[in-house]
């Protein structure tokens, strides 16, 4: 499956930004996705995945109540709904895929992932 992020882009302070991810080769349906960023100088950390069945989500604690993360079998994309921006999310947000695993368990771990797509860029500014 191949996947193409795209919506970054350069907002202020408390603003919104939706991420997309459009996947081609593959449906997405059953598949495990995740959003990933990665900082400067940092290494590419998780942000959120939703499950295969599309039932469990899971944020990491910074995003909490900021992001949402949707998954459109039909379109074959998924989103990141990022409100109230802060500075500290500034980054290169990566899409992931993967097919294996357990159908009810969002993995947070990037070897877990077989898929990626190019990164799109996130900046926040104060």
């Amino acid at each position: 499956v191949q996947l193409q992020a795209f919506g970054g882009g350069s907002v202020q302070v408390g603003g919104s930004l939706r991420l997309s991810c459009a996947a081609s080769g593959r449906t997405l349906t059953g598949y495990l996705m995740g959003w990933f960023r990665q900082a400067p100088g940092k290494e590419r950390l998780f942000v959120a995945g939703i499950s295969r069945r599309g039932v469990r989500t899971y944020y990491t604690d910074p995003v909490k109540g900021r992001f949402t993360i949707s998954k459109d079998n039909v379109k074959n994309m998924v989103f990141l709904q990022m409100n109230s921006l802060k500075p500290e999310d500034t980054a290169v947000y990566y899409c992931a895929a993967d097919a294996a695993g357990p159908e009810n368990v969002v993995s947070r771990t990037n070897s877990e992932y077989a898929y990626w797509g190019q990164g799109t860029q996130v900046t926040v500014s104060s």
